[in-house]
């Protein structure tokens, strides 16, 4: 609906610029343009006349009136109010509501859709995690962000990709095989032998009986048979590795994430990326010799301080495949990227942005965008909850969709802004009352089902004929509800320029809560207000004002990769 506002200002602008000979910009328009607070005050507000005071040399309050004078007519505006120094508030017409309505039940799972991002090709590229052990809840977070993020920006008119980088080659697989390799040889974690760095977990123990017993296994993109030889330490790696991320990907598609891509790290040096990026960087003229290392000249771009590419003992640093791996991405014509990381990233943000750009391949100042989660912290009956024994140190993604199920814990892990830190109240997750969000926003979408159900008991609920009676929908309380679905495609717009999921999901708490003030509305006397009642045409209309709430439900839990049941 603020594209009506968007409208009529545009026509003021246009209008004064060509009576009045003047040159206002319309670039301002959209940003000027904010909900009420307060409905009292219309439904929109603009500081239009505020942002263009100065430019026109005018009071506010003058060019707001010139404004509104030259709007054109639209009898979808009821309203247009000074308020202030120079505010114009708009009230929107009743008819503006129900079309809205209408528009819900027409495009029903597109409704809150856009084509503003024109099919631009954009990665998002989230979990990352090393394949050396369970994902842990961490995991989980960047999981439920990344894929709610995709799912907005497709919502937007992005053509997504969804990529998944294992960093499967380094220190890290070393200690991951050797662990394997000492439980092979019967040596425990206790073992004055065990490895200095080794991984302690149960599913050690799994990975090394599976490789004695010859087993195969399936990752995503290879296929590994285990020698059983306890000495074939390549053999012990790509096995352990295959084991862990075919053990990831079931998590992950538990947690109904599918991704399009899976980008090896292994392969920036299978390929030549890495010495070609450093041979880049050195022709470029952004690298030096001191103390046997060779360093980046990144403070030449805003870094704080110059990297380590070539330790004097040998061998990259890690930024060094992390630069020929956004090189990669650039060149697949990613015009937008989006890392979804954790908040233990945010070194690397300012080096891989400062190499990329020392490597003079015309990649914009400030890309990759970067979106970094903090940690989680499970609780339970007011506790933290801090080892799974499997995994050995830490909570696992799959022990929390074993508890919670999968709606819970996306939920719940996608509900507050990345940045913050977040506490995962199991026992809540597991309530069913008001008190559990997810809960609460799913059982206002079962509601309405069971109401719908209801009415077809008598005769067949006929969405068009109740259409026709929408204007039955005057009361206040009807007006709540609207005014809350009405909002959703502007939430999904934000969602997306803000790379905040979090958004939609304080969304759908709110709507939820006007479903359910609307099914427990009373009148002055204290009486229950009916929806199934004797009035046909007033019951109708209010199902359908119902109906189209329920699919904007249904679509924003879609957007975070939530169910959306029709009995609870």
């Amino acid at each position: 609906m603020k594209n009506i506002i968007e409208s009529a200002l545009n026509g003021a602008v246009q209008t004064l610029n060509s009576n009045e000979n003047l040159n206002i910009p319309t670039d301002k328009i959209t940003s000027s343009i904010e909900r009420t607070r307060d409905v009292a005050h219309g439904d929109f507000a603009s500081n239009l006349a505020m942002m263009l005071a100065r430019e026109l040399k005018s009071s506010p309050r003058q060019i707001a009136e010139k404004l509104i004078a030259a709007l054109p007519n639209n009898p979808l505006i009821e309203k247009v109010e000074i308020a202030g120094a120079g505010f114009m508030n708009f009230t929107l017409s009743k008819d503006a509501y129900y079309n809205e309505l209408n528009d819900v039940m027409l495009q029903q799972d597109k409704y809150g859709h856009n084509d503003s991002a024109n099919g631009m090709k954009v990665q998002v590229e989230f979990v990352s995690a090393n394949p050396t052990g369970p994902l842990h809840v961490g995991h989980g977070r960047g999981a439920a962000v990344g894929d709610s993020l995709a799912r907005i920006m497709a919502a937007n008119g992005y053509d997504v990709t969804k990529e998944f980088y294992y960093n499967d080659a380094g220190a890290q697989i070393d200690n991951l095989t050797l662990s394997v390799k000492s439980r092979i040889d019967g040596v425990a974690p206790d073992d004055a032998s065990w490895p200095a760095d080794g991984y302690r977990g149960d599913y050690i123990i799994e990975i090394a009986n599976d490789f004695l017993a010859k087993k195969t296994v399936i990752a995503d993109d290879r296929s590994i048979v285990a020698s059983g030889d306890a000495n074939d330490l390549e053999n012990i790696r790509e096995f352990a590795v295959a084991y862990l991320r075919h053990e990831q990907d079931l998590d992950l598609q538990a947690f109904d994430v599918k991704f399009d891509n899976f980008f090896l790290e292994s392969s920036v040096y299978k390929d030549g990326s890495v010495d070609n990026v450093v041979e880049t960087l050195t022709k470029n003229g952004f690298t030096y010799e001191e103390e046997g290392a060779l360093w980046l000249r990144t403070t030449d771009f805003g870094d704080d301080k110059d990297r380590v590419m070539r330790k004097k003992e040998g061998g990259y640093t890690y930024f060094v495949p992390d630069l020929a791996y956004h090189r990669n991405k650039w060149e697949r014509g990613f015009k937008r990227v989006v890392n979804e990381q954790g908040a233990d990233h945010h070194g690397t943000i300012a080096r891989v942005r400062a190499g990329l750009q020392a490597l003079n391949a015309g990649i914009p100042k400030g890309w990759p965008d970067y979106v970094l989660h903090q940690m989680v912290l499970v609780m339970r009956d007011g506790q933290e909850v801090k080892i799974s024994k499997r995994a050995g140190s830490y909570v696992t993604l799959h022990d929390l969709i074993d508890e919670v199920g999968k709606d819970a814990t996306r939920y719940f892990l996608v509900a507050r802004k990345p940045d913050s830190q977040l506490q995962f109240d199991i026992d809540l997750a597991r309530s069913q009352s008001s008190e559990n969000p997810v809960y609460y926003i799913q059982y206002a979408h079962a509601r309405i089902c069971s109401l719908l159900d209801e009415r077809s008991k008598t005769a067949e609920f006929n969405v068009e004929a109740a259409k026709a009676n929408v204007a039955r929908l005057d009361s206040h309380l009807d007006y709540d509800v609207m005014r809350v679905i009405s909002r959703f495609p502007e939430m999904v717009i934000s969602a997306n320029n803000n790379n905040a999921p979090h958004l939609i999901a304080a969304y759908l708490q709110e709507l939820a809560g006007s479903v359910h003030s609307y099914y427990n509305a009373k009148d002055e006397d204290g009486k229950a207000i009916r929806i199934l009642t004797g009035d046909a045409t007033l019951q109708d209309a209010k199902l359908y004002l119902l109906a189209s709430a329920k699919q904007v439900i249904a679509n924003g839990l879609a957007l975070l990769g939530l169910s959306a049941p029709n009995k609870m």
